[in-house]
Parts: structure tokens; sequence; C-alpha cells
């Protein structure tokens, strides 16, 4: 039996679900393991599924895919592009997209998977898939650490895991050290004073403090942080108000936070949580801010020798060519808690989705921001080819490398 795992790919790509809310992604995760005769659990952390193959004596492999989708409206025009909706965690009917490839992870582990149980005579050991949900909201890796995944199956050597990216098709990017950065989600809320919309003086006006507390808040990264450091500040959405003419008693913001490593988070918290109590008590706010911290993730750190052995594998397969140091991403993972809890090495890398000429064009061009669209972008779509097949790949020489050769 050989997986169609274009088929797969684009049927999850048009049927995307939202953070543990991934019932159908996991049900199509369980019928390709059934298929191919890999033992499974399902429901582990809520929606997550962890595959095992048990090949004789050897290491064990863990090799993570999240499931995922986000709350965006597709403006690809694919012809299998998300017409799809859901239910975010305030209860609000929302567009939803695959818009950062997550259902591209999922086809390449699961076409990897069934590579390395048609090669078993190759290799000796175990793996582990990882099937995690909701790693949009931080949150899967720990949901499914807590409900045991750790204890109740083979515990890891080494955490293995990849994510497709805006490089070219064929091109890996993988680096020693800190890869991604932390994170932290917060939800502000600021208190006023309501009232009717044409007596503004009898009221204290949230949306002015909270119109005030974004604007300053960019202050934060322009003229707190050294240059030469990291730190992202981002106000990504606003809520207050029903109508024109009342103005609203509160009013809420959700920020999200990156930097490298502890002490910038400790410095960013710090400013940000100042900037907002101070706008709060210039605005004669009746009460403080409520300031909630929704997530927290460490950053994403590649172990460096077990990057160096890897790096060495995907040369030795693709080329030195096909592989780059891409530098630290701003964006933020939780698949580091498997290692870190684990007490193992993790190596994380990504891999290109754009057509080599279409990105060589934009480069030469200087178009790259207009033209290449990211991750989280509704314009969001890898190619499908050669992605899949080199996702795959990558895996299998990636399991391969540390696993027992045979």
């Amino acid at each position: 039996m050989t997986l169609d795992l274009e088929a797969i790919y684009v049927d999850l790509h048009r049927h995307p679900e939202l953070s543990f809310q991934e019932t159908r992604t996991a049900g199509i995760v369980v019928d390709r393991l059934r298929e191919l005769g890999i033992e499974f659990e399902e429901g582990i952390g809520k929606t997550g599924v962890l595959g095992v193959i048990r090949n004789g004596e050897g290491p064990v492999v863990w090799l993570r895919a999240d499931m995922d989708a986000l709350p965006v409206e597709e403006l690809t025009g694919l012809e299998y592009a998300s017409t799809a909706r859901g239910t975010d965690p305030r209860g609000t009917n929302v567009p939803v997209m695959h818009a950062c490839g997550h259902d591209m992870h999922v086809t390449a582990l699961l076409g990897a998977l069934e590579r390395l149980v048609d090669t078993k005579g190759e290799w000796a050991g175990t793996i582990v898939a990882v099937f995690q949900p909701a790693e949009e909201h931080g949150a899967g890796s720990q949901a499914m650490i807590a409900d045991g995944a750790l204890e109740r199956f083979p515990k890891p050597d080494i955490v293995l895991g990849q994510h497709v990216t805006p490089l070219p098709a064929g091109v890996i990017g993988v680096r020693p050290g800190t890869q991604m950065a932390a994170s932290d989600g917060l939800t502000v809320t600021l208190h006023g004073r309501g009232g009717h919309g044409s007596r503004p003086h009898s009221t204290i006006d949230p949306i002015v403090m909270a119109a005030a507390t974004v604007m300053r808040l960019q202050t934060v990264v322009s003229r707190e942080t050294d240059p030469r450091d990291v730190a992202v500040v981002t106000v990504g959405s606003i809520h207050a108000g029903l109508k024109n003419n009342i103005i609203p008693a509160e009013a809420t913001l959700e920020l999200s936070l990156r930097y490298p490593d502890d002490a910038a988070r400790d410095r960013v918290l710090a400013k940000v949580e100042r900037i907002v109590r101070a706008e709060s008590a210039a605005s004669d706010a009746p009460q403080p801010p409520t300031i909630v911290t929704d997530h927290t993730l460490p950053p994403t750190i590649n172990d460096p020798d077990a990057t160096a052995r890897l790096v060495g594998a995907f040369e030795r397969t693709f080329g030195a060519e096909s592989v780059v140091d891409p530098g630290m991403f701003t964006g933020s993972e939780d698949v580091s808690w498997f290692a870190r809890d684990a007490g193992v090495p993790l190596v994380f890398w990504f891999w290109g989705g754009v057509d080599p000429q279409k990105f060589a064009a934009a480069m030469a061009a200087g178009t790259m921001e207009s033209e290449i669209p990211t991750n989280h972008s509704p314009y969001f779509a890898p190619v499908i080819h050669p992605t899949i097949d080199r996702g795959v790949e990558n895996l299998v020489v990636a399991a391969r490398e540390f696993l027992t050769a045979r």
C-alpha cells in the first residue's frame, strides 16, 4: 500500500481545524496509522495522537508534527482553498485556514512513517510519532505531557521536528543554539467608566486609554531596546464597545511578546507592565489594569552536537548548498517542552515551500515582502511538490541518523 500524500495534503488543507478542535484531522491520522500497521493511541492532550514503531533494541526517536490551523480567511485562490469556519475560544464564528503549514507537517510525517515502516530491515530502535494539537495556542505539547505522553510511551533519546517556511523548496534552514524566540501571550484589560457618547466628560474612556497604550508600547522596542538586541512587542487584538454612542467600561488588548532569552524576557515584560499601568493611571482609571499571561513559550534551542550531526547527514544526502543557517526566527514554538521535560536534545529545522524560480525572482527584484507570502498570511500556500517529498525525506534522513543502522 502506498499513501497518496498529495490527496492527504489537499484534504487537510480544505478542512482545517482550530486548536484543540482537530478531531477530523486526528481521525485521518489514525486511519493512516492503522493502514500502516502502526500502534497508536488517540485523545492524548484532548485531540493529540501518538504512534509507535517498535523495531528492536536501539534509540528512541520522537518525530513531531503539529495539526492545528488559524482563524484566517484564505485568499490564495487555490482550487483546494479552505472555506471552512469554526468557533474560536470566545465563541465567535471565524474563518479557518492552514495559514502556517501544519497540514504539510502532518502529511510529511505520515509519509516518513510509511517509508520507515517499509525499511525496518535497515534500522533498529523505536520511533514515536507525535501528532500534536494546539501549537498555535502554545498549549498542545504541555497538554500531551500532562496526559502522560512521556510516561505512557517510550521516552525519547532525542526530539526532532520541522516547519515549512518561505525558503526555496529543497532548502533546509537549521542552526545550533537558539532557533526560535521565547514568547508570552498577554491579555490586558483596561478599566474605565462607561456612559453616553454625548457626555464623554462624565466617563473615563477605555478606548482612548487603549489607543494611548498601544502607541506607547511601540517605544519598548524602538526607544528602550538596544538595536543590537532582539525583541518584539505586537498588539494583535483590540476589543472595546458595541455601539457608536456608548462609551464602554472596558477595553481589552491581546499582546504577543518575543525575546531570545529569559533576561530579555524580564526586561520587556517589566517595560510593558510599566507602560500599561502608567497609561491607566494617566487616564485616572477607577482601578488598575488586569494583566493575564495566557501562555509562555521557552526559546527553541537546538542541541549543538545533535545539530552538527544532523547537518552533516542533510549535507551528505542533499548537498551542502541545500542547507543554510537562517538565523534566529522571532516566531515561537512549543515543541521544546517535549525535549525539556524529558531532559534530551532537540533539533528543529525549517524546510522551504516556495517555488525556487519565484523565490529567486523576488530576491532579485527586492520584492520578497510583497511577493512571497509568509506563515500566517491569508496567501500562504506551499507548492505541493517538491515540498511534500522533501518534507518526507528530511524526516527519514533525520530519524535514520539517530537510530541504529543494520
